[in-house]
This record gives structure tokens, sequence and C-alpha cells, in this order.
């Protein structure tokens, strides 16, 4: 399915620009040109499709669906609205205080929270075409349960406590409201094919445009990594699976930033260098969620001490998913 974007890198590189497949600058621009015109390819045809599908969703009815129920419930419906919306985690935040407005328990949005930058269809669909459906399937139950029990653990310690001022005090309101109407009651417009389209095409175009410079930066750093990194370096330095490389993947990872679909060529070439499933797991989930811009902008809705708790449960969890990753990887 795939061969003609390694077709095309091939001819371009190989052919037209005359580089040896033999030295590292050929190979790695080889990797570079076909990753990127293969995940190209998937973002335009695969967010137009799910975008057609999901044109007729109302946010504003979810919220109130997912405030009338069970906590247990509702972590696992927060969380999977998180999987098939194409956030990342700066983008995410609006979301949650519209979550917080319609008074949804704080655990279940940040269950929302937590999972959206670490999943989406995007991701999905990369990690597919990239490792396999069996770690993509891993990958998204492991996002997912981080995501709960990352919800019920901030439910449990009442961390509401600990938001701003005035995102307690939307949150208050909401739920004030919410108790006073019924959901029911609220009525779903339902959109024309042509309505559908004018949506879908209007998303593909403004999520590829949020997204093309990370699949850039992210293939470039894979591309790097695969071509220019000495054969058995990363085996040797993180790659024996020792107790402390999966802590100091995690603790790489904050400094920078990345969405879900810029960092998985960089997982790829990782994963192909010799690093570990789980050590590759835990730094591009760190990446991904648990960065220092993300924290920046949570500053606005949480206290610190919110920000600190939270920032340490997302720390924990990566860490101790990458060593139960590197601990069952052989009888995976």
């Amino acid at each position: 399915m795939f061969q003609i974007f390694t077709d095309f890198a091939s001819w371009l590189i190989y052919d037209l620009l005359g580089l040896s497949a033999q030295t590292k600058l050929g190979d790695a621009m080889h990797f570079f040109v076909e990753d990127v015109t293969k995940i190209f390819a998937l973002l335009l045809v695969m967010i137009y499709l799910i975008a057609l599908m999901r044109a007729s969703l109302n946010v504003e009815r979810v919220r109130d669906y997912l405030a009338g129920k069970p906590k247990g419930l509702g972590y696992l419906m927060g969380s999977g609205f998180g999987v098939v919306t194409p956030f990342c985690s700066c983008s995410s935040i609006p979301v949650f205080l519209g979550f917080t407005s319609a008074g949804i328990p704080l655990g279940i949005t940040m269950s929302f929270l937590i999972t959206s930058p670490l999943i989406n269809e995007v991701a999905i669909l990369l990690l597919m075409s990239l490792l396999g459906i069996k770690f993509t399937l891993l990958y998204v139950l492991v996002g997912m349960s981080v995501g709960m029990l990352g919800g019920f653990f901030l439910d449990a310690i009442k961390a509401e406590r600990w938001l701003q001022s005035f995102a307690a005090e939307a949150l208050k309101r909401g739920q004030q409201h919410s108790t006073a109407n019924n959901p029911d009651d609220i009525q779903t417009q339902a959109l024309s094919m042509s309505q559908r389209h004018q949506f879908a095409k209007t998303e593909m175009f403004d999520i590829f445009g949020r997204v093309w410079k990370w699949v850039i930066i992210g293939v470039g750093l894979g591309a790097a990594l695969h071509g220019f990194v000495p054969d058995g370096w990363i085996e040797a330095h993180l790659g024996d699976g020792q107790w402390w490389s999966v802590p100091a993947a995690v603790l790489l990872g904050i400094p920078l930033y990345s969405n879900a679909t810029g960092v998985i060529p960089v997982m790829e070439s990782l994963i192909v260098n010799g690093l570990p499933i789980g050590t590759t797991l835990a730094f591009c989930m760190s990446t991904v969620a648990a960065s220092f811009p993300e924290f920046i902008l949570l500053k606005q809705v949480m206290q610190w001490r919110l920000l600190a708790i939270l920032f340490s449960l997302l720390l924990v969890a990566f860490t101790l998913v990458g060593w139960l990753f590197n601990a069952f990887t052989p009888f995976l």
C-alpha cells in the first residue's frame, strides 16, 4: 500500500539528486522524504473522512451528557472523547474550560485533558502505518488508562479546590445549571451533506495547517537519528533496559514539546535504533503531555499545588508504563 512513497523517495533522492543509499546522508534523506509524503497523504485523506463522520457532533450535548453520568463511565467517556478530538495539549485547554463551565466533575475533565494530546485519530493512523496494529492498540489502551486513572485520582483528592478562582466559580455555576436543566431538552441540528463536506474540508485544512510543521520537525529528528546516530549508540546507553533509563527518558522529554503527530516518527526511529519500547513510550508521552509549554498554559486555570500534583502524577505514570512495557515486551 505504501510502496509508492518508497519508490518516490528512491527516485527523488537516489536517481534525481544522485545521493547514494550507502551514505548516512542518503539514507537519512530517503527516510525523511518517504515518511513525510506518506504522513501528509494520510493526514489529508483520513482527517477529511473522520471529520465528515464527526460533522454532526454537538459539543454542548456531549458536555451535558457526560455531566449526568456515573463517575466510572464518565472517566471512560471523557478519555474516549479525548481520543477522537485532534487537539494538542495547548489547544485542549479551551475545551477544558468549556467542560468546567458545563459543571462536569474535574476528574472527568482531566481524563479528557490528559488523553487528548496523547492519542488522536491522526496518531492512531500514523502508528498503525509505522509500527503495526499491536503496538497501536497497546498505545491507545495505555493512553486511555493513564487519563482515566489520573481523573479518578484527582477526583479522589478533591482537586477542584486548587483551580484558579474564576475556573472554580465556573465549575460551581455549571453544576448548579446542570441540576436545573434536563440535558435531553437540548436539540441537535442535523447538517446537510453539503454542510458536512464544508465542515470536513475546513477541519482538514485547519488541522493540517496546525500539524504539518510538527510532522516536518518530528520526521527530521527521526531521520537524523535514523541516518546519523552511530549504530548501537542508543542501545549501548539506554537500550539495556536498566531501571534508571525509563525515568531518565521521562525527564529528558519534559523540556521538549511536540504533539502526538510529530513525535511518532521519532518514536519509530528510536525503536529502530535499539531503544526498548517502554523507554521510548515513556519519553514520547513525557514530551507530548508533560512539557513545560503545556504547564505554562495550565497555570492560567490551575493553582501551583494542582499543577505540581498533575505533573508528579504524569511523571510517575509514564515511568511505570515504561517499566511495564519493558518487562512484558518479550512476551508480546
